[in-house]
């Protein structure tokens, strides 16, 4: 597996490969603890948000099938049921997902581009 894919999903320092990336549940801390690395650059957008609803998409439809078909739950209890489901599995794959854009965004060296970036192109 590549690096960068490696450290997203331990959710490391893209740098160091030792230090946390994560301060709270999905906030990047402002720097690694291990190599002093700023994560203040670290922009994913919405990449993670896109990719964790298409995946929850496809593992959470079939079981809501299940459960409705094959079960003939009442939609509250569907609910009840598949509320809670949906928050984990959208939370637990949210953070490698995040911390893995982020480290192949290192690994690249991508940067945001400024308006300086294109002054050549106006001349």
């Amino acid at each position: 597996m590549p690096p960068w894919l490696v450290d997203g999903i331990k959710c490391k320092c893209p740098h160091c490969h030792n230090g946390d990336l994560f301060g709270g549940v999905l906030k990047l801390k402002p720097h690694c603890d291990k190599c002093g690395a700023s994560f203040k650059d670290a922009e994913t957008a919405d990449g993670p948000a896109f990719f964790v609803m298409t995946i929850a998409g496809f593992i959470l439809t079939p079981v809501l099938l299940i459960l409705l078909f094959g079960f003939r739950l009442s939609p509250l209890v569907l609910m009840a049921i598949m509320t809670p489901l949906t928050l984990i599995v959208c939370i637990a794959l949210l953070r490698p997902f995040k911390a893995s854009i982020y480290a192949l965004q290192v690994h690249k060296k991508f940067k945001e581009a400024k308006a300086k970036d294109y002054e050549h192109l106006q001349k």
